[in-house]
Formats: C-alpha cells, structure tokens, sequence
C-alpha cells in the first residue's frame, strides 16, 4: 500500500499535469480573429477580376477587331442594358465581362463572319458586391471597386492610411462566404503593415470585403 507522502506526490502531479494541459488549450484557440495568409505576390493585370459582375453605370470599352465602327465606349444604363452599332438593348448588368463578350460576339455573328469581340470594364460603379469597404478610423473611409489582386495595401492608400488614433492592429475583415452562407471575421496587422513595414502582414482581398478599424482607448 502506497504511502500517505507518496500519494501527496501523485495527487500534486495529477493536478498540474491538468493545469498544464488547461493552459495549453487556451494558448492553442487564443482570442483574437483568425489569419488571412499573407500577398506573397502582386500581377501587373490591374483591371478588374475575371469573375467581376457588371453593374449599373459602369463605362465598358468595346473592341471588334478589324470592324472598329462596330465598338466604342458605352455606358450601361439604369436598366441594366447597353446598345452598340447594330446591337439594342442588350442586358449587360450581372454578366461578366467575357460572358457580355461572348454575347455581342454572338450578335454580331449575323452581320459578319467570326467576330473577335472584347470587352473592357473602364469604370467601375458597380454594387456593393464589387466593392471594398474600410470603415472605422482612416482617414477617408471608402467603398473602392475591386480589381484584380488587390491587396489590404492596396486600400488602405486608396483610403489615405490609419487614422491619427487608429488601433491597426485590431482590425478587422469581414467576409461573406457563399459556400457556407455566413460571415467571417480575420485579423489584420495595419500598423505592423504601414507603420512597421511588415509585408507579410499585407493580405489579398475579395469582392465584398469589409474593412472595420477601431480606434484606440488611450
């Protein structure tokens, strides 16, 4: 039978092993939101995504190739539709740019023979889905339309940086996952980023994107 010391002993070992574990779990999940990976790497294409979705009042840019009188620059009216020479009333709102193309291409084929159309989104007021918002403690906060990888560096220039008494590193991007269906939330670093230069805090960003920047309490 063991003895009254050793069992102490045991008994002590018992309950730090379980502290030690507790601690453990708690360091493991931590408080804050979840990381985004960081932007290893910007393309020079500085148009708008391949999956952006034309809105009302955008201005496109439309090229038919050796038939030049056949395109132009047009804006997409209230109604959601665009008219070009030989084309009326064509819906272009919730289309994408290569899926409006294929449909002028389309068109066109009953005039001339295998028309090489492309079309060029040249401003973007689009919805709320196409764009970015920051929010919060900046200097201007923005909804900036959404290009091709752009980066959490690329809005907060569009945005003229943090704000005097911004908290940076307690900011936050919410995100909309159409997958799921619900909203989530990551960590951004602005001030390591902006301030500090750390690049690896600089993340991609989405359509949608919301941007919320608190400010300090002292």
């Amino acid at each position: 039978m063991a003895s009254f010391p050793s069992l102490r002993v045991a008994r002590a070992a018992l309950v730090c092993g379980i502290a030690s574990t507790a601690l453990a779990g708690c360091a493991s999940t931590g408080g804050g939101a979840p990381q985004l990976p960081s932007a290893t790497f910007v393309q020079n294409q500085e148009g708008p995504g391949e999956e952006y979705i034309i809105g009302p009042l955008d201005e496109l840019q439309i090229f038919v190739w050796r038939n030049p009188e056949l395109g132009g620059k047009v804006q997409v009216r209230p109604d959601g539709r665009i008219t070009t020479p030989l084309i009326t009333d064509m819906p272009a709102v919730g289309k994408t740019p290569t899926m409006l193309q294929q449909d002028i291409k389309l068109q066109l084929s009953q005039y001339i023979t295998d028309p090489i159309v492309s079309v060029i989104v040249t401003t973007f007021n689009s919805t709320f889905s196409q764009q970015v918002r920051v929010v919060g403690a900046t200097e201007k906060p923005a909804s900036i339309p959404f290009r091709a990888n752009m980066t959490v560096l690329d809005a907060m220039i569009a945005v003229g940086g943090l704000g005097e008494y911004a908290a940076g590193n307690k900011a936050r991007l919410v995100r909309f996952d159409k997958g799921s269906g619900k909203q989530q939330e990551f960590g951004l670093r602005l001030n390591d980023l902006i301030k500090r230069g750390d690049i690896k805090a600089n993340v991609r960003l989405q359509p949608g994107d919301v941007i919320i920047i608190p400010e300090s309490m002292f």
